[in-house]
């Protein structure tokens, strides 16, 4: 027996020659059942060997084999360094966002701080009026229940309710969501023993505490009563005025009280206190209106004396302004630094307090009525401004209220929109968000009976703005 034989019979390979011989024959007898398979199943054999869809299905998991390979091939260490890696990357993203964050707040905290001091320098002047689209029937609600013409109307603070006053000597609370009454103050009969209190002759002007907590209104017995603003309940009377009590206002953010009078003088009040400060006194006709803001002082038209005052209460001091031609009946404070007035000589203007002359002055600013050749000039009767803002209102009887927009720097006064509305425009006062403008409606002027519209609605309307 042979080497190669022996070697097959204890089951070791071949060596030498002869195994690489029988190595060859092995591998051209594969060969050949390999071709003669090939021949048989011709080309449909082929296009299964040479499938697509057969690879791709491999490919995926000689993939995943791969993977889990490397996976077992990775270190302790590997794996340490890799979840280290993976933990830096959340921090540093978390980092990212938590500097966005803070630089947005940043942005915002110092967008704020800006509009605050601009505020208290009284030069903040935000841009609302360009965005003010005309309102339309639908966007103005009309209450009823006054029998006389409204003399003036303030807002709460929460911009949830109203309170309007007319000569008819009543006080009404309006709620702003429902347009019912919330509450009635009835006139007060003269001579009646224990009568309810009230105002027994006409309600000249009214203001609202900054917290909506006191309500006071002034009439022409020269009586200024308390109200707590909530239940209504009267609280005090103030006395003192030798005459009609025409302008009340409240420092913004105290309960300290202003009121002018017929009696050309103006008082301080403490109302939280119910005491009497101070009398000032300067104007030389009966001044018409007041308005005041956070600071210690407060501004007043002097009617037929043709100035605007503003006063400064501390000092007790007063600074004299000269512009209108006419009997200046009402003003706005639009900021600390800067004040909107109306006069019957039909014009409107804009007042800078460090100004002795007017900054803008719009003439015949409701324009003309009467026959040709004897044409006067509508009165202004009324006048707003939403507060910090370039939004300005008017009111006069020529069947509109008209809105304005203070250009740059308060030396330019544009015509807006009109908002047609019948009947003298006695009052109008802006919400403090600017959602809406109420106006106070009567068939007679306020201050008197020269002329009287029968078509007009004793009424309190309020406009929706549409921003």
């Amino acid at each position: 027996m042979s080497a190669t034989v022996a070697a097959r019979k204890r089951g070791k390979p071949a060596s030498g020659v002869g195994a690489a011989a029988g190595a060859g024959k092995r591998r051209r007898k594969v060969d050949s059942v390999g071709n003669r398979g090939k021949s048989k199943g011709g080309g449909k054999m082929n296009e299964e060997i040479s499938s697509d869809s057969e690879n791709e299905s491999l490919a995926p998991r000689r993939t995943e084999e791969e993977e889990e390979e490397e996976e077992l091939e990775e270190t302790a260490q590997e794996k340490k360094l890799r979840l280290a890696k993976l933990y830096l990357e959340q921090l540093r993203q978390q980092e990212e966002e938590k500097a966005e964050a803070q630089a947005f707040e940043e942005d915002q905290i110092a967008g704020r701080l800006k509009e605050d001091v601009l505020e208290q320098r009284g030069r903040l002047q935000k841009s609302v009026a360009k965005e003010i689209q005309t309102p339309g029937p639908a966007d103005i609600r009309v209450l009823r229940g006054h029998q006389l013409s409204i003399t003036c109307l303030v807002i709460t603070p929460d911009d949830l309710a109203i309170f309007s006053a007319a000569k008819d000597c009543t006080l009404i609370k309006w709620s702003v969501e429902t347009g019912r009454k919330l509450h009635v103050i009835p006139k007060a009969k003269n001579g009646a023993e224990g009568k309810a209190p009230g105002h027994s002759s006409h309600v000249l002007c009214m203001a609202i505490s900054s917290d909506g907590k006191y309500l006071a209104s002034g009439d022409r017995s020269k009586l200024i009563l308390i109200w707590e603003a909530q239940s209504c309940c009267h609280l005090y009377t103030f006395t003192g005025h030798r005459d009609a009590v025409s302008g009340l206002a409240f420092r913004r953010g105290t309960h300290q009280l202003y009121s002018t009078s017929y009696d050309r003088s103006v008082k301080v009040w403490n109302v939280a206190e119910n005491s009497y400060v101070e009398t000032l006194f300067g104007h030389q006709d009966a001044v018409a209106a007041l308005d005041a803001l956070s600071r210690e002082c407060c501004v007043t038209a002097g009617g037929r004396d043709g100035t605007v005052r503003v006063w400064k209460i501390p000092e007790e001091s007063q600074l004299v302004f000269y512009g209108h031609q006419g009997s200046i009946d009402c003003l706005h404070l639009i900021n600390e630094e800067h004040m909107v007035s109306g006069a019957d000589d039909g014009s409107v203007a804009l007042w800078g307090l460090s100004k002795k002359r007017p900054l803008a002055l719009q003439r015949e600013a409701h324009g003309l009525q009467g026959e040709p050749g004897l044409e006067q000039p509508f009165w202004v009767s009324s006048v707003a401004a939403l507060l910090n803002t370039d939004l300005v209102a008017t009111g006069s009887h020529s069947s509109c209220v008209r809105l304005w927009q203070c250009g740059e720097g308060f030396r330019r006064l544009d015509h807006l929109l009109d908002i047609p509305l019948v009947g003298f425009i006695n009052s109008l006062k802006f919400s403090s968000g600017g959602d809406f403008l109420v106006a106070g409606v009567g068939q007679e002027h306020r201050l008197g009976r020269w002329w009287r519209i029968k078509e007009a609605r004793n009424s309190v309307c309020i406009i929706r703005l549409l921003i």
